[in-house]
């Protein structure tokens, strides 16, 4: 039986910051897997669609656009292995709150609550924290309809596992995820103004390492990071208070958002009051639009050691950007073994931009800022606004090639393929 949810938009169907319009002929929101599988063998071109937080056509396709958001909702918790099986059209935020109740937590969470759990995980989202680990890397096994309508489970210690988390949609459309638990824990946030730059650059381990979750916020003017929010996890001897003055910045006087002039009760509880992790790892609350999707996001990984020397390489070049950005970034995000994670092989720092609205005149300096991160073998976020060259990819990733394979094997007749993919990882005539 064919998806009867099949249309094609009344209007243009755009993701969540309205930079791309989507070339799909038809939007599938089927209800349930069977109805997934016949509609995905009977495509010829065929993308998955999460909640359209990508800011790039990772999820364009001039055919069928599939939303797994309406295939039934479960979160089944195997509390004697930690685990939690999870549909994959599940919104971060709807499903931690079952987590907590049942005395779980997930390792690291992203800045917003808003992304599904699928599209986060193929595109190698992440989150922070120098002992975190990005959010596929909770992944313990997966299922996804492949391009013939068969559903294929994996799980790790399989052969092709490590390929197929971070997969760009390029194996088949996800529908359900199995992900590692930790014991539920509480977490206080505080945040920061005006890190001196050069206490940063001399104790920049330190500073990253003061808590569970750290992120630097930064217009890249000079002189000093403009926020530090710190997140701490609540140990055995309970809530604790911060001092007034760390690191040479003062602890802000009221809440903050990180973007000058945005409202700051978009944003999670600061000022030290204990919360659950849930509420206090993502930057923005659930409940709130975070911002108006007026932005472009681009995202970089160097190696964690190259930090300082990356930092000043984009600190030379900042008067040619930062009159675009809206606000950046850094953070921490520990080394998995996911062939396409940004963070595979190496404890990373991302540098996260947020520029303006304006295509036209962001593209040009992504361009400056990767010829500074070039020698640091930057990988761009997978989900955001880059320029590096197919040629580049292929030599920061290890494993691109057992990638191209890998998609091959799934997906012979390119049913998953796009522009994107055939761009980034183009096949041999």
């Amino acid at each position: 039986m064919i998806d009867q949810s099949a249309h094609a938009p009344s209007a243009r169907q755009t993701n969540w910051a309205g930079n791309i319009t989507f070339g799909a002929k038809r939007l599938h929101t089927p209800a349930t897997v069977a109805e997934l599988q016949d509609v995905v063998a009977a495509g010829s071109a065929v993308r998955a669609l999460g909640t359209g937080h990508s800011f790039n056509t990772v999820a364009d396709t001039t055919g069928d656009l599939v939303s797994v958001a309406g295939l039934p909702r479960s979160v089944e918790i195997d509390t004697d292995a930690a685990t939690a099986t999870v549909s994959a059209g599940l919104r971060f935020g709807e499903l931690t709150g079952e987590l907590h109740r049942s005395g779980f937590a997930l390792h690291n969470l992203g800045s917003l609550p808003h992304i599904s759990v699928a599209g986060a995980c193929a595109t190698g989202t992440h989150g922070s924290g120098v002992g975190n680990r990005a959010l596929p890397g909770a992944v313990r096994a997966l299922e996804f309809v492949t391009a013939d309508g068969r559903l294929v489970s994996l799980e790790r210690g399989d052969a092709d596992f490590a390929g197929a988390v971070v997969s760009l949609g390029a194996l088949g459309v996800v529908t359900r995820l199995t992900l590692d638990l930790v014991p539920a824990f509480e977490v206080q946030q505080w945040v920061y103004e005006g890190l001196p730059q050069d206490r940063l650059l001399g104790r920049f381990d330190e500073v990253m390492s003061e808590a569970y979750s750290v992120s630097l916020f930064t217009g890249w003017h000079g002189g000093a990071i403009d926020q530090v929010w710190l997140k701490r996890q609540v140990d055995e001897q309970g809530p604790r208070s911060a001092p007034q003055t760390w690191h040479g910045a003062e602890l802000a006087g009221g809440p903050r958002h990180p973007v000058p002039g945005m409202a700051a009760e978009h944003c999670t509880q600061q000022h030290g009051v204990p919360g659950p992790w849930h509420a206090r790892l993502p930057h923005f609350r659930l409940e709130f639009t975070p911002s108006n999707g007026d932005e472009l996001q681009s995202e970089y990984f160097v190696d964690r050691r190259d930090a300082v020397a990356a930092y000043e390489a984009l600190d030379r070049v900042r008067e040619r950007f930062s009159h675009l950005l809206q606000i950046g970034e850094i953070r921490t995000v520990a080394r998995d073994d996911l062939w396409l994670s940004p963070a595979e092989g190496r404890d990373s720092v991302a540098f996260h931009f947020t520029w303006v609205p304006d295509t036209a005149a962001v593209t040009p300096v992504l361009g400056i800022i990767e010829e500074a991160l070039a020698p640091f073998r930057a990988r761009p976020h997978w989900g955001k606004v880059f320029t590096t060259p197919p040629a580049a990819l292929r030599e920061l990733y290890g494993h691109h090639a057992d990638f191209e394979r890998l998609t091959r094997r799934y997906d012979p007749a390119g049913t998953f393929r796009n522009d994107f993919l055939a761009r980034h990882f183009p096949r041999a005539a």
